[in-house]
């Protein structure tokens, strides 16, 4: 059984714990202990139990205390939070290197697949112009969302990888901007109801369009996606993993 800690109590943290409980082995036997969960009080997390994995989907504001909590344990830590500052994102990959750290701005299986299919669509149409959607709930804090930036990183590194220059992300469009310069990738945030989460990669080529969608109909895909890959994170080598590297390496 992997004791974990939960760090947030709002609607994902619950969730969490939620899936976490109920979850079973192969075996039948219950395949987490929550030994904690840490809500606003951050104080409490400094006398938390030792567990080997904390699950972290809460605030930009917690780094600092969860990172305390990894030096202080060693567990390992899996991070969904988006959001990071360049700072805050050098803090992680500092932790990694006393724990195995994984942060990933989305868990779900299908957006790993989306971000391969946007690699690849991105190599395929050389010239197209691209163009990134998301749609969000009307409680989420920041924008574009961490899965927006994640799609943006595969087409900036595949065109740079067929040498087709350097692109830079345009985010929203007002007045007068004058055309469309074609090293630019157009990035968009809706936000609205309870949308748990679309998005819409789109390639605009001479009198023809391709659009790779994902659409999330509920959090739990990306709780499911999160503990599976604590199950394997936990009992890895210290290090800074990507989604990829531990679900797929």
């Amino acid at each position: 059984m992997i004791k974990i800690v939960v760090m947030g109590a709002g609607r994902m943290g619950t969730l969490i714990r939620t899936v976490a409980e109920a979850a079973r082995t192969e075996a039948g036997e219950p395949a987490f202990e929550v030994v904690a969960q840490i809500g606003f009080d951050l104080s409490e997390l400094e006398g938390a139990p030792a567990a080997d994995a904390i699950v972290d989907f809460s605030n930009v504001a917690t780094l600092d205390a969860v990172a305390a909590y990894v030096c202080r344990t060693g567990a390992a830590l899996v991070s969904g939070t988006t959001g990071y500052s360049e700072e805050q994102l050098a803090t992680l990959r500092a932790l990694g290197e006393d724990a195995p750290v994984l942060w990933s701005g989305n868990y779900s299986i299908g957006i790993a697949a989306l971000r391969h299919l946007v690699a690849q669509a991105t190599r395929e149409l050389p010239g197209f112009d691209v163009e990134i959607v998301e749609c969000h709930h009307n409680q989420k804090v920041d924008a574009p969302s961490g899965t927006a930036k994640m799609l943006l990183d595969e087409v900036v590194a595949t065109e740079a990888e067929v040498g087709a220059g350097t692109y830079e992300p345009i985010y929203g469009r007002s007045g007068l901007c004058g055309a469309r310069d074609p090293h630019e990738v157009g990035m968009h945030s809706l936000r609205g109801g309870t949308v748990a989460g679309v998005h819409e990669v789109h390639f605009f080529g001479p009198s023809e369009e391709v659009t790779l969608t994902h659409r999330a109909e509920s959090r739990e895909i990306f709780v499911n996606g999160a503990l599976a890959a604590t199950r394997k994170l936990v009992g890895m080598a210290p290090g800074f993993y990507t989604f990829d590297e531990v679900m797929f390496g």
